[in-house]
């Protein structure tokens, strides 16, 4: 049986988790994943979904704020792994670590080259991919630059956001590592290097980014929102204040960028650069996210048209 330490955070890391622990070839020796952070308005501590899955499975968990200036780095090292698997850790790994093991591979949720970095899967919807996919790569010093074990991709469909391209590259990225750990580990794979000059970066979205640029046209802007749904989401102003954006959808339409340019009991159209969107879910300030029958039924009713958003 191959000893391993698991290293991954989100939900995407907890599928592929839930993977290993139910192939019997390999033990868990111990979980690695983020410190439980205070999130939402009220500040409410919350685990990582990896380690809900650790204390379901009495797996011994670490949670260090910087593993490689960590008191547990040397315990961890003395657990005796055969080798590493991360998914979404959110952390670089540190060298001596590495190199106490026989073989650590990652679980990255783009097709390399493309898109190194925290956040492929958003730049991949935002920027209109056709699709997205999972490499499994040995682990370097270097952001997501090591040899690539294996790849598996996936359509991205309209209907797909960042929720749902998440839930579905999970599943790939864990069936893909399970179907080639075993061959890897055995030798029976050569991993195949990475054509550096063809590498783009995907880093975590920064909080400028979010803002929506009405003048992009509707296609832009479509994939920007679903391509930031659920998190961290796109957002605009609206009489000063933020206005997220969940969801919207391309209609035909013409007028000054963000200026609305129609408006219904149920619809509300707001202009791009190009074409227009219908609004169909978002969030005001302070306030639920809601459909956008109820936002024009309530706070939207004093919406009028030529009315703009981003001033």
């Amino acid at each position: 049986m191959t000893k391993l330490l698991f290293m991954g955070t989100p939900e995407f890391s907890a599928t592929v988790l839930r993977g290993l622990l139910l192939d019997g070839r390999y033990e868990i020796l111990a979980v690695i994943t983020q410190p439980d952070r205070a999130v939402g308005r009220k500040k409410q501590i919350k685990m990582t979904p990896v380690k809900e899955v650790a204390l379901e499975h009495n797996i011994p968990i670490y949670q260090p704020e910087k593993l490689s200036e960590s008191k547990e780095l040397d315990e961890i090292m003395s657990l005796g792994a055969d080798g590493i698997v991360t998914a979404a850790f959110g952390q670089f790994l540190p060298s001596k670590l590495l190199n106490s093991v026989t073989f650590s591979v990652n679980v990255h949720a783009s097709l390399l080259p493309k898109y190194r970095g925290g956040a492929p899967i958003h730049y991949a919807i935002i920027n209109g991919e056709k699709e997205a996919g999972v490499t499994i790569m040995e682990m370097v010093k270097g952001m997501d630059a090591g040899d690539m074990v294996a790849k598996a991709s996936i359509s991205i469909e309209d209907t797909d956001n960042v929720g749902t391209m998440f839930e579905k590259l999970a599943v790939v990225g864990r069936d893909l590592l399970l179907k080639t750990l075993p061959d890897y580990i055995s030798g029976n794979i050569a991993p195949e290097k990475q054509d550096h000059t063809k590498a783009t970066f995907s880093p975590n979205i920064s909080p400028e980014e979010e803002r929506i640029d009405w003048h992009g046209n509707a296609r832009q802007i479509f994939n920007k929102v679903r391509g930031m749904n659920p998190w961290p989401v796109a957002h605009t102003l609206l009489n000063g204040e933020r206005f997220k954006i969940y969801q919207v959808k391309e209609v035909k339409g013409q007028g000054q960028a963000g200026h609305i340019i129609a408006k219904t009991k149920d619809q509300l159209i707001v202009a791009t650069g190009q074409g227009a969107v219908a609004l169909e879910v978002v969030q005001p300030a302070g306030k639920p996210k809601m459909l956008i029958k109820d936002f024009l039924n309530g706070l939207g009713r004093q919406l009028e048209v030529g009315d703009s958003f981003g001033q």
